[in-house]
């Protein structure tokens, strides 16, 4: 069975989900990180599934597919650096820390994967 829609890609998935993990987690950080790490989480959190859901639409171009995942990739490892920050300025525990930091981790290998066999998405 073919995939139809970028909302049925365990990637998406994956990302969007932990998107609003991170949004329900940002609601707790200091008022004084509204414009700065709160902002930027949110965005690059948000970024990832939608910059995926572009990609998707490019696959019928292999290369044009293959150049538009990089956007995923990098807005997934800015994710995981504004995580670096929330752990170092004690905003989120270690244990979460962790948890978001590995799901990054799958949707960036998820994303290579994609990267690597684009006539598997092709239609």
């Amino acid at each position: 069975m073919k995939i139809r829609s970028h909302k049925e890609l365990d990637t998406y998935k994956i990302a969007f989900d932990t998107s609003m993990e991170i949004f329900q987690m940002t609601k707790k950080f200091p008022k004084e990180e509204m414009y700065s790490l709160t902002d930027q989480i949110r965005r690059s959190s948000r970024s990832v599934s939608a910059n995926l859901a572009e990609a998707f639409r490019k696959r019928k171009y292999p290369k044009s597919f293959i150049s538009k995942l990089s956007d995923p990739e990098a807005e997934a490892a800015e994710t995981q650096v504004w995580l670096e920050y929330a752990f170092a300025c004690d905003y989120i525990d270690e244990n979460l820390y962790n948890q978001l930091y590995e799901k990054y981790d799958q949707v960036l290998g998820k994303l290579v994967m994609m990267g690597l066999s684009p006539e598997k998405w092709s239609y």
